[in-house]
């Protein structure tokens, strides 16, 4: 098994789903909206999780997700035992260098042909997804394939 590496700087990546609807914040949610230019979507920072305890490369490559330019990431938490996807203030970077994986911070990615999709590693089964209706809060899925999207292009930031 491949050993992680530590990284000095984050891939970044632009968010967009089948429907063509990228990932804002507003306020302290994150939202997936219809892409037109009065949109700034959020991009992506995306690195690995250095801890090798934890990889599971079956699963897929085990990452942190962070918003570019903010001191935000993604994390999940159940919140009356139902697993909630939220922003934390937690620089994405700091998350990389501890030497232990800080499981609510962890997602697999898992390549997909083209796409992405993100399972949360502290709540296992459950996916990142966008609902196919405009202006909705993105949240967690255990339903794949069903009526919200689980499966990401990512656009390298250049």
């Amino acid at each position: 098994m491949a050993t992680p590496q530590s990284k000095q700087i984050p891939d970044c990546f632009r968010v967009r789903d089948p429907l063509q609807m990228v990932w804002v914040v507003e306020g302290d949610s994150l939202m997936a909206v219809p892409f037109n230019n009065n949109v700034k979507p959020v991009t992506l920072d995306i690195i690995s999780c250095t801890d090798e305890k934890l990889h599971d490369e079956a699963k897929g490559n085990l990452v942190y997700l962070g918003i570019k330019g903010t001191n935000h990431s993604l994390f999940c938490a159940k919140i009356q035992g139902q697993p909630t996807l939220q922003i934390k203030e937690k620089n994405v970077m700091d998350l990389h260098h501890m030497n232990e994986g800080q499981k609510p911070f962890l997602f697999f990615r898992i390549i997909e042909g083209t796409t992405s999709a993100f399972q949360s590693f502290s709540c296992p089964g459950w996916f990142i997804a966008t609902s196919s209706t405009a202006r909705q809060p993105i949240t967690l899925t255990k339903e794949r394939g069903g009526t919200e999207n689980t499966n990401f292009y990512l656009e390298p930031e250049h």
